[in-house]
């Protein structure tokens, strides 16, 4: 499916924990431009983890998570006037050689990629759904999540979920 934040494809399935974060923009001076949101949402969620996992997480690129130099997490951020989503993905048991079967390697890469081969690129974090989840709320302070706000499920069908939506390039 097409992302409304943009960037390179992403392959999705069972073993991948998808999230994402409404935020005012008013509420926090850190999340006042693009870069600044990625700091600091990308600097908790390194705090996060290495408290969960209990070992080193960098921060490569703008907005990947990694252990060792491997990609675990790819993030990315839409803006509008007032508020934002920061939306990424985890990788807990994916079945990697996946995504060298359906992927072409990436015109653009971070530096840090080295021009490795997917499979010699990412990792799985090898944890499970739950503890993440718990560790994210706890973070964020999360009080709901997304069926809870308002007419999404309509906006998913009616705009998200369309064909025109997803195959518009």
């Amino acid at each position: 499916f097409r992302r409304c934040s943009g960037g390179g494809t992403v392959l999705q399935g069972p073993g991948c924990l998808n999230y994402t974060l409404i935020l005012q923009i008013s509420q926090n001076d850190a999340l006042k431009t693009i870069t600044s949101t990625n700091h600091y949402i990308m600097g908790r969620q390194k705090e996060t983890l290495r408290g969960l996992l209990g070992q080193s997480v960098e921060i490569q690129g703008h907005t990947d998570l990694a252990l060792n130099g491997l990609k675990f997490s790819g993030n990315a951020q839409r803006r509008k006037r007032n508020a934002l989503i920061f939306h990424g993905t985890f990788l807990l048991d994916f079945d990697l050689p996946l995504i060298a079967r359906y992927l072409s390697m990436p015109s653009r890469q971070p530096d840090y990629r080295a021009n490795r081969s997917h499979s010699d690129f990412v990792t799985n974090l090898k944890v499970t759904a739950v503890s993440i989840k718990s560790a994210l709320q706890q973070a964020w302070s999360a009080k709901g999540i997304l069926d809870s706000v308002p007419d999404f499920k309509k906006l998913t069908m009616e705009r998200y979920a369309t064909p025109e939506w997803n195959e518009k390039f």
